[in-house]
């Protein structure tokens, strides 16, 4: 049963040449429990390609409003759709997200009886093209990157924005996101919300599904904009000594690290249940791994991150 006293909801979901999956989360979100003159969704274009016609998707839906920001990132793009928020309550998630169906109305119901809450993190499932056959990629995605809200919450006190609910309130305290991140900026940003003494919340009831990535150039671009994200980061770092001492660690990690989680794939790991299984999942992990650390020295160099 609906609480009686509900707060009108705007969902940020910001997009670049994600059509497809834009339909489905959009479709998904015409569909919620919670009332519908309750919540408004805002879906802001960051600069997709014309084929992908993001304008015609969004027409479809009379509740979605469409916005624009030319900024690449979608920290940028979230920060377009908080501009142009009407709700007390803000939630996240991404064009390539379905949100369950109770989302929003168990969201605002968490953020609610949270008391002193800054953001609530909803559980994000991963999902498979072919659920019982994943692909080396995905399994890899699924084994090694997972989006495990409950982990970053508790031990590094942020939510990814794939689903997360916050109040108008809280981001006129801390700030919006850092506009000049690729990656990484919804730690950043969950960092300064618990910085500022609010409870972040782990809420397993509020889920989204998330697809994992399924080819080797999805990965290669994730891997580059993550990477990206983490270096960016590190150049935040005031000591020059500081910021170049991450920086030899983190090469010299993930050099190293396919390595030295070779013998664990083939003899600790029975998420792996096939020699196939254990030769193409070191595999990929040896080829992230040899992409984060280019994409490091590309960065060090002076190019700018990748958007992904």
């Amino acid at each position: 049963m609906m609480q009686p006293s509900l707060p009108f909801v705007s969902v940020i979901v910001p997009v670049f040449n994600q059509a497809i999956g834009l339909q489905q989360c959009l479709e998904a979100l015409e569909n919620q429990s919670y009332p519908k003159h309750l919540y408004e969704v805002i879906v802001v274009d960051n600069g997709s390609d014309a084929e992908e016609n993001i304008a015609g998707v969004v027409a479809q839906f009379a509740q979605v409003v469409l916005a624009y920001e030319s900024q690449p990132g979608s920290y940028a793009a979230r920060n377009r759709g908080i501009s142009l928020a009407k709700g007390p309550v803000i939630a996240f998630t991404d064009a390539d997200c379905v949100p369950a169906s109770d989302w929003i109305e168990q969201g605002v119901a968490i953020l609610q009886q949270t008391s002193n809450c800054g953001l609530v993190a909803g559980q994000i499932n991963t999902t498979f093209q072919v659920a019982d056959r994943p692909t080396a990629v995905e399994l890899y995605e699924s084994l090694w990157y997972p989006l495990s809200q409950k982990e970053f919450v508790e031990t590094h006190h942020f939510g990814a924005t794939a689903n997360v609910f916050t109040r108008t309130e809280v981001l006129q305290q801390v700030g919006g996101f850092d506009s000049t991140l690729k990656s990484n900026g919804d730690r950043e940003w969950g960092q300064r919300v618990f910085a500022a003494g609010y409870t972040l919340h782990y809420a397993e009831t509020v889920c989204v599904n998330h697809p994992a990535r399924h080819s080797l150039e999805q990965l290669y671009s994730r891997a580059r904009r993550i990477m990206g994200g983490r270096y960016d980061l590190q150049q935040k770092e005031h000591s020059f000594w500081k910021r170049n001492g991450l920086f030899m660690l983190s090469v010299t990690k993930y050099l190293t690290a396919p390595i030295a989680m070779l013998s664990f794939n083939f003899f600790l790991d029975r998420r792996l249940k096939t020699l196939k299984q254990k030769i193409q999942v070191s595999w990929v992990m040896f080829f992230v791994s040899y992409v984060y650390v280019w994409e490091m020295i590309r960065l060090k160099c002076g190019s700018t991150s990748h958007r992904g």
